[in-house]
């Protein structure tokens, strides 16, 4: 009887440190809305649906965090007005509702909803200095309140609590009563979700697991010089970060906060941002966790010929064996896991499993030798995209999967149990989860500068204290809180450990853009500036000094790696557009109605054979754009081009100005509007020249008028340096 392809569906469930150690409260509330959302939902739907199984791995310092919600301690900016009556906010306080309230996926959390749509359009589109608070009532702050609260409250939970329901039917003219019983099912459903994950662990239905304790980069720890490894043109710190004793502690405390919380040792880990490394991996085993997971692409770059056709290679668990210490290594699909992250939010949830399904019989077909099949990604991240919040795609998918011949759901653990085999690698390509390097995170100025920073308060801290230095050196072999029973020692080490996290890291360079990058900034600096005052010794200038650059006027970075994305109109994985240049266009615009027309983002990059746009808007375009609307992109060379596309049409001809008039240039484009809108252009149409930059500008058209401008008094300067652009460039 052949053997069951089995499926891991492994969700990765983490957030930054929020909690700011200089002021004592959360800076952002991301935690407390994930959970509400999506820590409670996510093992939710595991619980209740019939034969369903997940892996979820739960990082240490988002436990402390929702544990600090939990309890009633935590408090941030977003929750403080939350709870705050109306009647006693002042203007400042107002102003907060009105430009964070609205903080909710559009199309899935406030399109829906009539009154908390309306609100939007009379908000506009928020920006700072607006008087438009003045003409909120505190009835309207109130429902304004309760909207927000109820689109971050996820679907199992509504379905849970049938006061959320009545909340949901009435819509309107909330009262104090009515937000005060939702806040404390908020409460109830913080207080439920670590109990939940202990229930589904215990009935078998999910395997939980660990990262390090604050999410830091192992391999960086280890050694920053692993990055050349992977990078081997990259430009690292000046002082070379090289602690292997923090990456143990990092570990080890990780699974001794685990065991505290959930009275039991996990077997399994993700390492932070899926990144390994020969010493990390070892690490890892000796802290006695039994397997890991990271991506397919480090798997490839490790095997001698790669993956081999089909990815047949990467269907089974691998043993990594270092001298006496072993470990179990799985390596997710990246499409498959990508697909979920991804395309199937705007897709019908039956066709999504569906194709689901027919990938995985393509798997089990042309692969005979398949054995298991690692789906990993972000726990939390994609299911605002989702209709209900992902809660019919996942019953459906997990379900679907569980009642099928010839498919099987397991955990991890129950994945080696099942089908124990023996397939040796001794060495292992140092990398992470994206691009199998560790450019993210180290080699941009802004990282570098970051990295100095905690090598010299982390140098601080061991000649600064007598106990630290003894901690540091103990490498993490304390059994329970970190810094054992100095108490001034462990705060330090809590400091400089929460410093390590990766997330600072993420937001630094040019690779990501977020409003709230600012916010990262200080967190990370703050934590270093504890250090300090926590040792009674001065705090270098440097530390009050953002180390976040501020951009040109609405740049964000410019193309660093050739791309060639699929022109379909929505983006297929997170690399597709990694390596474009971006512009941020969500402050630059002239439009009338900017809350129902506003673009955000422009990308732009190429590769040998074309020019490539992206815009994303403030919604998918598609439902943004009303019939007749057209949407033209200006690109100033030598000549004035006109790309002129609208939904419906995926193809046109350029045009090419000839004095006043418009004419056809003889080579056509092609283009695609869904959730965003993408095109392709030919550079042979266009005929860029290396060096010299193109200008850009967006218009949207409804009839005879044009409703918006982007960017209003400039174009946007585009760089275009050729083929070779990947020979001058490291992305990082």
């Amino acid at each position: 009887m052949t053997e069951p392809l089995r499926i891991v569906f492994l969700w990765h469930m983490h957030q930054p440190y929020y909690k700011d150690p200089v002021k004592g409260e959360y800076a952002l509330p991301w935690t407390y809305l994930h959970a509400v959302k999506d820590y409670y939902d996510m093992a939710a739907i595991v619980d209740a649906t019939p034969g369903a199984k997940a892996v979820f791995n739960l990082v240490p310092s988002l436990l402390d965090q929702l544990l600090d919600y939990a309890s009633g301690e935590a408090v941030d900016p977003w929750l403080l007005r939350a709870r705050m009556s109306p009647a006693d906010m002042d203007e400042e306080d107002r102003r907060f509702v009105l430009e964070n309230f609205f903080s909710a996926n559009r199309q899935r959390f406030i399109e829906p909803h009539k009154r908390y749509l309306e609100l939007l359009y009379r908000a506009g589109d928020g920006t700072r200095g607006s008087a438009r608070h003045r003409q909120f009532s505190d009835r309207d702050i109130l429902d304004l309140q309760v909207w927000f609260l109820l689109a971050w409250t996820g679907e199992a939970a509504r379905r849970r609590y049938p006061e959320i329901d009545e909340l949901l039917r009435k819509g309107r003219n909330f009262t104090p009563g009515d937000k005060e019983t939702l806040l404390a099912r908020h409460a109830d459903i913080l207080r439920e979700i670590i109990p939940l994950y202990r229930k589904i662990h215990d009935e078998g239905k999910a395997e939980l697991a660990v990262s390090p304790y604050y999410h830091p980069i192992l391999p960086l720890l280890c050694d920053m010089k692993s990055a050349l490894a992977a990078m081997p043109r990259a430009n690292l710190p000046a002082a070379r970060f090289r602690h292997p004793e923090d990456a143990r502690s990092q570990v080890a405390q990780g699974i001794a906060r685990f065991r505290e919380i959930f009275g039991f040792t996990p077997a399994g880990m993700w390492p932070s941002e899926g990144s390994v490394s020969d010493e990390a991996l070892s690490i890892i085993a000796g802290c006695g966790i039994k397997w890991v997971a990271t991506d397919e692409e480090i798997l490839a770059r490790t095997l001698p010929a790669g993956l081999g056709p089909g990815k047949g290679r990467l269907y089974h668990p691998y043993t990594f064996q270092q001298g006496a210490r072993e470990l179990k290594m799985f390596f997710r699909d990246h499409q498959l896991s990508d697909l979920i992250g991804f395309t199937y939010s705007s897709w019908e949830p039956s066709r999504a499993v569906e194709d689901f399904m027919g990938r995985l019989r393509a798997i089990r077909e042309q692969t005979p030798d398949a054995r298991v099949v690692p789906v990993i990604l972000d726990g939390e991240n994609a299911w605002e995209y989702y209709p209900e919040n992902g809660y019919g795609f996942l019953r459906h998918l997990y379900g679907t999967i569980a009642s099928t011949d010839g498919f099987e759901l397991l955990t991890c653990s129950e994945a080696l149990d099942r089908g124990p085999e023996r397939r040796v690698i001794e060495r292992i390509h140092p990398g992470s989860w994206i691009n199998a390097d560790y450019g993210i995170w180290v080699g941009h100025p802004e990282e570098n500068v970051a990295w100095e920073q905690l090598e010299r308060a982390r140098e601080a801290a061991v000649t600064g204290s007598d106990q630290v230095a003894a901690l540091l050196s103990a490498s993490g072999v304390a059994n329970s809180g970190i810094g054992g029973e100095d108490a001034t020692a462990g705060l330090v080490l809590r400091r400089l450990y929460a410093a390590e996290g990766s997330d600072w890291f993420w937001w630094y360079g040019d690779d990501h853009f977020s409003p709230h990058s600012h916010h990262f900034d200080r967190l990370f600096r703050n934590n270093l500036i504890a250090i300090y005052r926590l040792l009674d010794m001065e705090v270098p200038r440097e530390l009050f000094e953002p180390i976040k650059r501020i951009t040109p006027a609405g740049l964000v970075r410019e193309p660093a790696t050739l791309i060639t994305p699929r022109i379909n109109g929505m983006v297929d994985d997170y690399f597709e557009w990694l390596g474009a240049g971006l512009y941020d266009l969500s402050r630059q615009s002239s439009a009338m109605h900017a809350s129902e027309s506003l673009l955000l983002c422009f990308f732009y990059g190429y590769d040998g054979h074309s020019f490539y746009f992206r815009v994303d808007s403030a919604s998918p375009l598609e439902k943004m754009l009303r019939r007749g609307d057209v949407l033209r992109l200006h690109l100033l060379l030598e000549r004035e081009f006109l790309l002129v596309m609208y939904a419906g049409s995926t193809e046109g001809e350029i045009l090419v100005k000839d004095q006043a008039a418009w004419i056809g240039a003889g080579t056509r484009f092609q283009w695609r509007i869904g959730p965003v809108c993408e095109a392709r252009v030919p550079l042979s149409a266009i005929c860029p020249e290396k060096g010299r930059p193109l200008f850009a500008y967006l218009t949207l058209t409804r009839g005879d008028e044009e409703i918006g401008r982007w960017p209003t008094h400039a174009p946007m300067a585009l760089t275009y340096r050729g083929p070779e652009l990947e020979l001058e460039n490291w992305l990082v």
